[in-house]
């Protein structure tokens, strides 16, 4: 496998070099884009693994491009962190909602947003692996049908576009039907023990998961004060 590719999407010329330096030193090749118009431009060029995104842009924000990127076809879906002074609860809520993948703020330490990108490349390249296993690797229940290996979901019949984030919770709660999941249980499985992250966010994407599901996401329950299940058959 070569090297994965980085979009870097920042206006401040300081932290484009301390966050380029960085990844080329940790073997990553590396793109940079000065505004949000330049980004989605150079992403119409050419093909990026994960792209660094600034909030506050000239132009287009960093909301704006982060809701544009996750409104193209499944192709064109690298993960997105963004990297941002924003660092208010609301912030971190609206920018996962949107569909970053992951949300860093400033100041931060360069060993750490390494280690947040490789864990967020891993789990991509897990993604295409999990593409060879069988058929019989899928979850059915209720009108959903979960294809892992594919990573796609079919509502009765039809495809549902879900970020990975949401397929990965979905997955979670179909794979042990009427089990309650803990807040903190879907965090960790989405992001790691580390990650630092606050219950609201997970509910601001089970409601994102529901709506996308129609009718069917009256089928994820909330537990209150515990988290949620899926309803069994």
């Amino acid at each position: 496998m070569g090297k994965a590719s980085i979009l870097v999407v920042e206006d401040d010329a300081d932290i484009q070099q301390l966050v380029s330096y960085n990844l080329i030193k940790s073997g990553f090749n590396v793109t940079c884009a000065d505004s949000g118009e330049e980004a989605l431009q150079l992403l119409e060029q050419e093909q990026v693994d994960l792209i660094i995104l600034d909030l506050m842009l000239p132009g287009k924000d960093g909301m704006e491009v982060c809701t544009i990127i996750r409104e193209k076809p499944d192709s064109a879906q690298p993960p997105i962190i963004m990297l941002t002074a924003k660092s208010e609860e609301d912030d971190i809520v609206s920018g996962l909602a949107c569909g970053a993948d992951d949300y860093v703020t400033k100041p931060f330490s360069p060993r750490v947003l390494i280690a947040r990108i490789q864990a967020l490349l891993r789990r991509e390249h897990e993604k295409v692996l999990e593409e060879e296993r069988p058929d019989e690797e899928t979850i059915s229940i209720h009108s959903i049908v979960i294809h892992r290996g594919r990573h796609e979901v079919l509502v009765a019949g039809k495809q549902v576009h879900l970020t990975a984030t949401e397929f990965t919770i979905l997955e979670q709660l179909a794979t042990r039907p009427g089990w309650v999941y803990t807040r903190q249980q879907i965090i960790d499985k989405i992001r790691g023990y580390d990650y630092l992250i606050t219950p609201r966010a997970v509910d601001v994407q089970i409601f994102g998961l529901r709506k996308k599901l129609g009718q069917i996401g009256n089928c994820i329950e909330t537990v209150r004060g515990i988290g949620y299940r899926l309803k069994e058959d």
